[in-house]
């Protein structure tokens, strides 16, 4: 049995991963820049490396028939912009040479569905266009000139496979993610209104499990949207209040309102350092629903993903027992 590689398993998304690997026997390596900061793992062999160090990723690579590359510096706000760009573009160009050198059989990369094109008013596909000019801020960005990467790798003949993740939801989301920070957020009393605006939310245990079926029956140089349910930021509230008992939030910011935040929290984090309140590339992002359809994944994957309710009770049950809200 080869070995399994995963990176970014002391996140949200990686850490799932490596753990349905791990309950389907297989002899799983992490990759991370702390292997202290792993938790809740057992079994993995673990390797210290960054993905701007060719040489930590050689060592990773060797003797793996399989690579889940889910690392990626997942941000909305950075004084660094440029190392974004290296850790997600440089680092997945280093991982797939890597891994093709060493001759991986099968190559799963983690985009986002944010490098998905969703037409105004409509639902987005695989098969929507869109390009680079549509990507708001250094995060979206980076993350679709990796794809380009990948999907260059894979018309070279090397067999990657591609997955766009929507708004994961679930347990273990250490960081958290933005989407968790909402939940956050809520269970704490911070949101006393809400943006017109809508996700795809999808629980983070069948977007791990989409992983693994993209690997077994995924085609190369394919993308396959792993998402579950479309729902307005309202829906989401009222979902949370009724799992928590709290009144979800009855006011809506014009969007004109929330720009302007954005404007002025952006600006006092590029003087303080601090992360803003409100990123203003989130705000952006918060203009167009994102909206997708999953039926490819459906259809080619067997992905039939669970409703997003009970994602969202189990995150509020894992933030409360880890001391994430007050």
């Amino acid at each position: 049995m080869k070995t399994v590689l995963v990176t970014g398993a002391t996140g949200f998304i990686g850490w799932h991963v490596a753990c349905k690997l791990i309950e389907r026997g297989q002899r799983v390596r992490v990759l991370a820049r702390d292997p202290s900061r792993l938790r809740d793992l057992a079994g993995v062999e673990a390797l210290a490396g960054d993905l701007r160090d060719r040489a930590s990723l050689d060592r990773a690579v060797a003797g793996c028939g399989v690579v889940y590359h889910v690392a990626a510096d997942y941000r909305l706000w950075t004084r660094e912009p440029e190392e974004m760009f290296r850790s997600n573009v440089d680092g997945t160009r280093q991982m797939l040479e890597a891994a093709r050198i060493a001759g991986v059989e099968k190559f799963i990369y983690t985009s986002t569905v944010g490098c998905i094109g969703v037409p105004a008013g409509e639902v987005g596909t695989e098969a929507s266009p869109v390009s680079l000019n549509e990507m708001a801020g250094p995060y979206k960005r980076s993350k679709f000139l990796a794809e380009q990467v990948a999907l260059e790798f894979a018309g070279a003949g090397f067999p990657v496979v591609i997955v766009n993740p929507t708004a994961p939801v679930g347990d273990h989301d250490f960081k958290p993610t933005p989407t968790g920070k909402i939940v956050v957020d809520f269970v704490n009393g911070k949101m006393p209104a809400y943006l017109d605006t809508g996700l795809n939310l999808v629980d983070v245990q069948d977007v791990a499990q989409g992983h693994l079926a993209a690997c077994e029956r995924g085609r190369v140089g394919e993308r396959y949207i792993l998402g579950a349910e479309n729902l307005t930021l309202q829906q989401i509230f009222a979902m949370l209040g009724g799992i928590t008992g709290r009144p979800a939030p009855a006011t809506r910011i014009p969007y004109a309102v929330a720009y302007a935040a954005g404007v002025v929290s952006t600006a006092w984090a590029n003087v303080t350092g601090r992360e803003p309140r409100a990123p203003l590339d989130g705000v952006k992002m918060a203009r167009k629903k994102m909206w997708v359809s999953h039926d490819k994944a459906a259809c080619e994957l067997g992905f039939v993903p669970g409703p997003a309710k009970g994602a969202l009770a189990r995150a509020v049950g894992w933030f409360q027992t880890n001391g994430y809200c007050a």
